[in-house]
């Protein structure tokens, strides 16, 4: 038997094991979400008091990030995701339990740190695993990303309405979270990079950045998670204020919204392998254009979902192609996933008071018309995700 076939199972089962710990990661983020009105009740928090709560994931994150890069190449992806995933499992417990909202503040900002770290660990053993297998798979990882943030979501609107206390439910989803993580490490595949350790020292993590086809990629994933980040924010709110639906429309508008960009990324690697990365991520600037107005300008309620559809389709495959350029990177490949990762969580602290300070001004629906400029963006900088191969 040659060895081929064996090297190509291997790294099957790492994109399994990969697979698995997007997974987890979109449940246990979806567990956390599901569960903020009843966070906000026990802390009896306005919603100003909950919003500056709601920012120190992010700062954490972008502490976080650029550093990863550095641990992976060091220790490898494996280590990395088992150094930030597990404490990620235990502090979303300790976040049932705060007692006030400058500790779950305080918390948030710890569980920032290790989720944003565990989300570049995982998709440099993503690069790693599709690279050596030649395949486009990373947007199959971001599907079951998708996929697990809606299963979270779901579970934790089931465990609200059964009355499952919240300190309950997170304690069982860390669990349940961290035995799957430990299962799925064991198939992931060495990745860690060979390098003196003097060019260690003299080169710090943002090095990888410092060219102009990294900073292009990096503003595409900044465009990107504020086009996504937006649909989660104010698509709902917007359905309700500005298209006079009832509550159940607006949260069924952002459940299509997330379902389609699941089905998207499922789709996304037969896609990207025939149109090449560039061209999927210029159409997809193209339809979140198209969707984006339909949305917004489209006449009735089933043009306007029609426009989400679009909306959630355009966006789908770019975040997981300009990870896959990063990772492409010939020098410094992780510290290129990290810093592009990086720029994009910028937009958790960018795109929310942008648009909210728009909408104050000009109206809601005015307001997300400003990811008409975001998509064009990305069209025109798609080249810079082109594969060398």
């Amino acid at each position: 038997m040659s060895e081929r076939p064996l090297t190509y199972r291997r790294l099957t089962r790492a994109a399994l094991g990969t697979a698995v710990v997007f997974a987890v990661s979109g449940v246990i983020l979806g567990t956390w979400v599901s569960r903020l009105p009843a966070t906000r009740d026990r802390l009896h928090a306005s919603p100003a008091e909950l919003g500056l709560a709601l920012l120190a994931p992010g700062v954490g994150s972008l502490v976080s990030m650029p550093l990863t890069g550095w641990v992976c190449r060091r220790f490898g992806s494996r280590t990395a995701v088992a150094l930030t995933a597990l404490p990620c499992c235990v502090v979303v417990f300790l976040l049932a339990i705060m007692p006030s909202l400058a500790t779950l503040a305080a918390a948030l900002f710890v569980w920032g740190l290790c989720f944003g770290a565990w989300d570049v660990s995982m998709n440099v053993q993503g690069s790693a695993v599709e690279q050596r297998a030649g395949r486009a798979w990373m947007p199959r990882y971001h599907a079951c990303w998708s996929v697990g943030g809606i299963v979270g979501a779901a579970l934790g609107g089931l465990a609200a309405r059964a009355g499952v206390p919240v300190p309950v439910h997170f304690g069982l989803t860390g669990a349940f979270v961290g035995a799957f993580v430990l299962g799925a490490l064991r198939l992931y595949i060495p990745d860690r990079e060979a390098e003196p350790p003097e060019k260690t020292s003299k080169r710090g993590a943002w090095s990888a950045v410092l060219n102009r086809r990294l900073a292009a990629i990096g503003l595409i994933t900044l465009c990107t998670m504020m086009i996504e980040g937006a649909a989660a924010d104010w698509l709902a709110l917007y359905l309700v204020d500005e298209r006079h639906t009832g509550p159940s429309v607006g949260a069924a508008g952002y459940a299509v919204f997330a379902g389609a960009m699941a089905a998207g990324r499922f789709a996304g690697t037969p896609i990207t392998e025939r149109l090449g990365r560039d061209r999927t991520v210029r159409a997809g600037g193209i339809v979140i254009v198209g969707g984006v107005l339909l949305t917004v300008l489209g006449p009735g309620t089933p043009l306007a979902f029609l426009g989400v559809v679009g909306w959630a389709l355009g966006v789908c495959l770019i975040f997981p192609s300009a990870i896959s350029a990063a990772g492409e990177t010939p020098d410094r490949p992780m510290d290129a996933i990290a810093a592009v990762s990086s720029i994009g969580y910028a937009a958790l602290l960018i795109g929310p008071p942008l648009i909210g300070v728009l909408a104050e001004h000009t109206g809601l629906g005015r307001a997300l018309l400003v990811l008409l400029v975001l998509g064009a963006a990305i069209g025109v900088l798609a080249p810079v995700v082109r594969s060398p191969r």
